[in-house]
């Protein structure tokens, strides 16, 4: 077909630079989310989208020199670039090098702590759709450092193209890989599928479909993967055959599976026996030691509270070695039951909200001793005036409430979310060939935690996020 006319299509003021932008991130101190001691004084040398050396600062000129070899004349040091270009009013970005010939533009950030791009690992940007609130969300988590998130189920025909203009850059917001939901059809009467699914039938549509066991499984995974779905996600109302018949065909057919911890009647144990990929919300574990049989979603059973909250429950102890042993990641969400969003406005929601707390600091702090990957999620957002996510909030929780390291909690809103997300391949670590995402601070996180609140840069796909460009807007945030 010949096209009489064409149009470039939407503008994408955030796209990722292309190969051949060679930009010096250096003088940082750098954790690099793979198990090393952070160390100061690196370089980080980006070109394009991707990382292409990280290195000692003494290192980089003859990094550029291999880059710029046969250019009209040598590269110039990293020193001589930041010399020309330095501008201490730039948030530790360092100008625009223009006279550095081939070896392009240096960075600044002496003084500054550097941690591969934050992911949240539990978000709902759709229930229900609304495009403005989601593109808020998404813009306040990637000038914060978060440059994924998984996206739990939701309206994918909104989330889909969120995840588009995300990735070309038509919209400032993380990278976003989503899941296509399956429960069984009782499930189906919840509010939130008809949020989601308007102008359709919930569970008849490939994003949330209703599953038995006549369903034609190859077709049900197939249609979800049409939807472009990082994963499937086993919600609610599934026995343990069918849990484990979803998982065994998505993986067949190349897909990861992300299920609801319990998912009723199949209980904990089942779900992971099942072999999913992972499981979200630490305190639907504790259905491992439910006091009755477990039959539908909502019907849950009373669990044993006083075994698990000294968090030493060998039920649970012999669960978390399982999961440990087949590296299903953990998103916890352990936070979420304290936060504000959740907290309770009555006696009976806020007795709830303690006794749930309760449960996610023991059986966290369980499944960390056990050696669980844990990914941080969190499953609500903080209110649109405050100028921080509800990621940041999970991360303190974890350090300060659940007794992790800060330096393991870095790790696991690093790497580990990275792994839920199926893409530790191309991201979560800062090592050459790896997507450039990263982000920036002025104190260091490992500290205190709550320097992530000292944040002035993102950089996803090598695209610059100033924090500034985000306080500028918003300065009653910029506090």
């Amino acid at each position: 077909m010949t096209l009489t006319t064409e149009s470039a299509g939407a503008a994408a003021p955030f796209a990722p630079p292309e190969a051949g932008t060679v930009v010096v991130y250096r003088g940082l101190t750098l954790f690099d989310g793979t198990g090393s001691p952070p160390r100061p004084g690196m370089s980080i040398v980006v070109d394009g989208p991707v990382i292409h050396a990280v290195v000692p600062d003494a290192d980089v000129p003859d990094v550029l020199a291999a880059l710029t070899d046969g250019a009209d004349r040598p590269a110039d040091t990293a020193a001589d670039c930041a010399d020309r270009a330095r501008d201490p009013e730039a948030d530790g970005v360092t100008g625009t090098g223009a006279d550095a010939g081939a070896a392009a533009e240096v960075v600044d950030l002496t003084g500054h702590f550097v941690t591969p791009g934050l992911v949240d690992a539990h978000q709902h940007l759709a229930t229900p759709p609304d495009r403005p609130a989601a593109e808020a969300v998404l813009r306040r988590l990637v000038h914060s450092g978060v440059t994924a998130v998984r996206d739990m189920a939701d309206d994918l025909r909104q989330v889909g193209d969120l995840a588009r203009a995300a990735r070309v850059g038509e919209i400032p917001a993380p990278d976003i890989h989503y899941a296509a939901l399956m429960a069984g059809p009782g499930f189906f009467d919840d509010p939130r599928t008809h949020q989601v699914t308007q102008g359709a039938v919930p569970g008849e549509v490939p994003w949330m479909q209703a599953v038995t066991d006549t369903t034609d499984l190859p077709l049900a995974v197939a249609l979800a993967r049409g939807t472009h779905a990082a994963a499937i996600k086993v919600y609610a109302d599934l026995d343990a055959d069918l849990v484990a018949a979803i998982t065994a065909e998505a993986h067949r057919q190349g897909i990861l599976v992300w299920a609801h911890a319990a998912v009723f009647p199949a209980t904990p144990g089942e779900v992971v026996a099942a072999g999913v990929d992972a499981v979200s919300h630490v305190t639907l574990l504790a259905h491992e030691a439910a006091t009755g049989p477990l039959t539908t979603y909502k019907d849950k059973p009373p669990v044993d509270h006083a075994s698990l909250v000294t968090g030493r429950d060998e039920r649970l102890e012999a669960l978390f070695a399982r999961m440990r042993e087949q590296d299903v990641v953990l998103d916890a969400t352990a936070g979420m039951w304290a936060s504000a969003e959740l907290a309770g406005d009555t006696p009976e929601t806020s007795e709830r909200a303690a006794r749930n707390t309760d449960l996610a600091i023991a059986l966290t702090a369980q499944a960390h001793r056990a050696g669980v990957q844990l990914a941080t999620g969190t499953d609500y957002e903080t209110a649109p005036e405050e100028p921080f996510p509800a990621l940041y909030e999970e991360l303190a929780f974890l350090v300060r409430h659940c007794g992790l390291p800060a330096a393991d909690v870095l790790r696991s809103a690093t790497l580990v979310g990275a792994r839920a997300a199926g893409t530790d391949h191309l991201t979560g670590t800062l090592v050459p060939g790896n997507q450039a995402d990263f982000a920036v601070f002025a104190q260091d996180p490992l500290a205190d935690i709550d320097h992530l609140r000292t944040i002035t840069l993102t950089v996803k796909r090598g695209h610059r996020f100033p924090r500034a460009a985000y306080t500028a807007d918003r300065p009653q945030e910029n506090r």
